[in-house]
């Protein structure tokens, strides 16, 4: 059975996967998404019967800046919008080295490693647990994916409020491994997320 995480709750999810392509989810009709993607040099794609968008690897520079600019027009059509791509993360004064904080989503649960002691405090705020060996820490027991989701991006969205780097790995190795997305639930919602615009303008 898969358990990776499978995007298909928010309308709009972003996301790359480990060989460096960014790409986009729709999970609702959006008006003029075609055209703000396409605009944005992002590829339409069928995969598992729904249209996804993919921007291939590229200088991080120009990837965060198409990224930005399809972002910021389809949030004038929803802010239902989830953001967790690592390949759009760039800044002229983004420190050298590995991130703050790297979460490795994988298997229904959330893993997270951070390397300074303001990172390690910013988790224990948002209810990320240390592991029993101290080396990572996790989500508490009991969230579903859509919660497991809202608590990575609340943590990564404070972490640059922060000035931390951080960076989300979803498990997808590549754009073909994508899952098809679950159906909507009727469930209640969780918090809708809209992207942190510090990440996109430093």
């Amino acid at each position: 059975m898969d358990h990776r995480v499978t995007p298909g709750h928010p309308d709009v999810f972003i996301g790359s996967t480990d060989d460096g392509h960014t790409f986009v989810i729709l999970n609702r009709p959006i008006r003029d998404a075609d055209r703000l993607l396409t605009d944005a040099a992002f590829l339409p794609r069928e995969h598992h019967g729904r249209r996804l968008y993919l921007l291939p690897p590229g200088i991080a520079q120009d990837v965060h800046e198409r990224a930005g600019v399809a972002m910021y027009g389809l949030l004038a059509h929803t802010h239902d919008l989830v953001d967790l791509s690592w390949t759009t993360r760039w800044s002229p004064d983004q420190p050298a080295g590995g991130p703050d904080l790297h979460f490795q989503v994988r298997d229904g649960t959330v893993a997270v490693t951070a390397s300074t002691t303001a990172a390690r405090l910013l988790l224990e705020q948002h209810g990320f647990v240390p592991t029993a060996d101290g080396a990572s820490y996790r989500t508490r027991d009991g969230l579903d994916e859509r919660q497991l989701l809202s608590a990575v991006t609340a943590a990564e969205a404070h972490a640059y409020t922060h000035g931390l780097s951080a960076r989300v790995h979803l498990g997808i190795p590549t754009p073909a491994d994508i899952p098809a997305s679950t159906r909507r639930r009727s469930a209640p919602a969780g918090p809708r997320t809209t992207p942190s615009a510090p990440r996109r303008t430093r």
